[in-house]
């Protein structure tokens, strides 16, 4: 216990050898862990680092201090020596105990981050291009979260905010104190789902799963991002979860179950254009504004335009087929089918055709979206 004591003041401390003004908004270390396993694995990593400087500061001054001190130029001549069995069990037994003495508390880090047995509460988390999908699996909720920094500071017309490209519209919240288990999985091409806090990083990878697992001890919001290339918006899908108390937990599951109970579709209920282009425009700002612009106007050839499109003010057929299935000749088009609910993909398609510069009048109802998906 002192010496991951003195590996975590050695390793926080080394800021303080700074001027002030050069550490105010940067660090030279690991963000705090906010579970055991992660203050596990900084002292690892502080432990890696102080053998491996030990090591560089022993070979590097021993070659320098050679080539200085026993330089031809002052008289001394090269010793000829071949096959030193002293020189070869030096060498060859030092690094195996160093190698040891790493190796064993990694393996045993290691052992614990693949631990997910006896979790408290599991959570299936989907990547997409570019958000994830959260499903609670033990509390029957399910969502989407999405970049919700303004394109205007993306764009540069607006000042910077101070979690830019680290926000999001609905962040994972989960119990303090509480083991969660991550499930992950990937919709179209690789993700991982990466929080440094946390000390949780997995690989998502479509048509697999895998699992990791976290045990947050303070509450607070932690951020992270996607950590596998995944695209053009792979800088834009942030993670945020966010630790509160097990009775703050509770009361939003409650306000969550019944947000999704208002939001259910009502199958004997025929919408109207003005109540569907209303919700429309809220689903095309999250999940379609990206890469049909604003605007509307798209950003050809790869991301055609709505204002105008041959989809857009097309046969409903059509427009209905490609949001809910993908588009085959452009794979940059997603299939929303499994992403959205019945009236999520209805109202951004009565959108997509009654703003944006297209006024066709007509309203598709959730009923052809569910006769689509037959």
């Amino acid at each position: 216990m002192r010496l991951k004591a003195f590996l975590r003041l050695l390793g926080s401390g080394a800021a303080l050898l700074l001027p002030a003004v050069a550490v105010a908004e940067w660090r030279l270390n690991l963000k705090p862990a906010a579970t055991a396993i992660g203050r596990d694995i900084y002292d690892l990593h502080t432990l890696v680092m102080i053998i491996i400087t030990v090591i560089f500061i022993g070979v590097f001054g021993f070659m320098f201090y050679a080539i200085v001190k026993h330089r031809k130029s002052v008289g001394h001549k090269a010793e000829q020596f071949h096959e030193s069995t002293t020189v070869e069990i030096i060498w060859t037994v030092i690094p195996v105990f160093i190698l040891i003495g790493m190796a064993w508390p990694a393996t045993k880090a290691l052992l614990t981050l693949r631990d997910t047995s006896a979790p408290d509460m599991t959570i299936k988390v989907t990547g997409y291009q570019w958000k994830w999908g959260y499903e609670y699996l033990d509390d029957g909720i399910q969502f989407y979260s999405t970049l919700a920094t303004p394109r205007e500071q993306i764009q540069g017309d607006d000042e910077k905010g101070e979690n830019y490209l680290l926000e999001v519209d609905n962040p994972l919240v989960v119990p303090v104190g509480k083991k969660v288990r991550i499930l992950t999985t990937a919709n179209d091409v690789l993700h991982a789902w990466f929080v440094q806090e946390l000390a949780v990083k997995q690989d998502a990878i479509p048509g697999f799963i895998r699992d990791t697992w976290f045990r947050a001890e303070r509450t607070g919001t932690f951020r992270g991002q996607c950590a596998e290339l995944c695209g053009k918006e792979h800088g834009f899908m942030p993670i945020v979860v966010k630790v509160v108390s097990e009775d703050d937990y509770r009361g939003w599951v409650e306000t969550k179950k019944a947000g999704t109970a208002v939001k259910a579709f009502d199958p004997g209920k025929t919408y109207s254009v003005a109540e569907l282009r209303s919700t429309g425009e809220g689903v095309y700002n999250t999940h379609c504004v990206a890469c049909h612009q604003t605007d509307g106007g798209g950003m050809p050839p790869t991301f055609p335009a709505i204002t105008g499109g041959k989809i857009a003010t097309g046969p409903t057929t059509g427009h209905i087929d490609i949001v809910v299935n993908g588009s085959k000749k452009n794979p940059m088009m997603a299939a929303w089918g499994p992403q959205l609910t019945d009236v999520e993909i209805a109202a951004v398609i009565t959108y997509q055709r009654n703003a944006l510069g297209n006024a066709l009048g007509d309203a598709v109802q959730p009923g052809a979206i569910a006769a689509a998906r037959k």
